[in-house]
């Protein structure tokens, strides 16, 4: 059965990580079922209209397709002449997809709304049904809210034109529900990666570590740095691994040196998946500080590498962490994780890594995570000849 998958957000020559999240889901349905990407971007350093580059990669029909995307000074007119470029580019994929790979049986669009209006178009074309897929963290942070009542409306009738509407967790789906885009919906997680490697032993107590984009908004770094200051002085082995990239590095490294923790943070900027992986294998406990989390792959990612977890109750750690594999927090609050930091150390033989990576395996690997989004796929299909 072939389905179409039409992201917002993918890996790409502007941003090799962008979505990578979405392209592992993506893949481990592919493991299942005949599976295609249309990528749609917009690059305003291209010449031409529209390009396009094709890749095949485990098994799936990857094509991204670029757009010149308009810096006209008027907003009105930038983003209508976005739009047309996005629509115009998705009709040539389109129609290159259906003639190399054939029309799907089902489309699947990834995080509202362009996507989803590809989709809705397809519908109308074709009669072919859609799912909407949902992980952007806007209808948690106040972003969707705060959008015009037109944007919302037209939001709201694009869902009610899909078959049905999925969440990377319930967090997000009952934000869904509560923004009036879907009465129910159905959680099909993340892929957490790593599940493949060999479990690596436990790290030493005190080696913490942070992968986190650094936009302190969001992620909070700068909690983590001041509650590793107060935390130390009642626990000197602590220190931390920052991983990660982002606008607030300079001040983040401003704030580094006011506290005095250069001799015990280090900094790795962005590193590559595997990279990542190999320091979570290196560290004792990760630490995730954000405010907000659709899912939070890095949660994930540290469980299965058998390393226990200080999270905040941000939405998507909610469903990974238990009293045998870490800690949750409230958001925003440096002495609660301070004091999480001192206990997890102090109690370290407490967390055992084969029991921490068991907590995962079996609802987060690629088989698992394919095979779920496969019986939509194919429920779908069946209901609709």
């Amino acid at each position: 059965m072939h389905v179409l998958i039409i992201p917002k957000w993918y890996p790409g020559r502007k941003d090799p990580q962008l979505g990578d999240f979405l392209r592992k889901q993506a893949l481990a349905t592919a493991q299942q079922l005949k599976v295609s990407v249309l990528y749609i971007t917009a690059d305003p350093k291209q010449s031409a209209d529209h390009e396009q580059e094709l890749e095949t990669a485990d098994g799936a029909w990857e094509l991204r397709c670029y757009y010149r995307s308009s810096t006209h000074p008027w907003s009105l007119w930038r983003k209508a002449a976005n739009l047309w470029g996005y629509l115009h580019a998705a009709r040539h994929g389109w129609k290159r997809m259906e003639q190399e790979r054939g029309l799907p049986k089902v489309v699947q669009a990834y995080i509202l709304a362009r996507p989803a209006l590809v989709a809705l178009w397809a519908k109308w074309r074709y009669g072919i049904p859609y799912l909407i897929s949902e992980q952007s963290s806007e209808f948690l942070d106040g972003s969707y809210a705060a959008k015009s009542r037109t944007y919302k409306a037209l939001c709201r009738y694009i869902c009610r034109k899909a078959v049905t509407v999925t969440a990377v967790s319930a967090w997000l789906g009952d934000a869904l529900v509560g923004h009036g885009l879907c009465r129910t919906y159905e959680v099909v997680p993340n892929v957490v990666p790593g599940l493949d490697r060999p479990l690596p032993p436990a790290g030493k107590p005190g080696h913490l570590l942070m992968v986190a984009d650094l936009v302190d908004k969001t992620k909070n770094v700068s909690g983590v740095l001041r509650a590793l200051a107060v935390a130390r002085e009642a626990e000197p082995r602590l220190r931390l691994d920052l991983i990660g990239d982002g606008p607030d590095r300079t001040h983040l490294e401003g704030l580094v040196r006011e506290l005095g923790l250069e001799q015990v943070v280090r900094p790795h900027g962005r590193l590559p998946n595997s990279a990542v992986l190999d320091q979570v294998g290196r560290c004792f406990a990760m630490v995730i500080n954000s405010n907000v989390e659709t899912f939070s792959v890095v949660t994930g990612e540290a469980l299965a590498q058998g390393r226990p977890v200080i999270a905040t109750r941000c939405g998507g750690p909610v469903a990974f962490v238990t009293p045998t594999n870490g800690m949750l927090i409230e958001p925003q609050d440096d002495r609660a994780l301070a004091e999480a930091m001192i206990h997890l150390t102090r109690n370290a033989a407490k967390y055992d890594p084969a029991t921490i990576r068991s907590s995962v395996s079996d609802r987060f690997s690629p088989a698992a995570v394919g095979a779920g989004f496969a019986a939509i796929h194919q429920r779908i299909a069946s209901a609709h000849g």
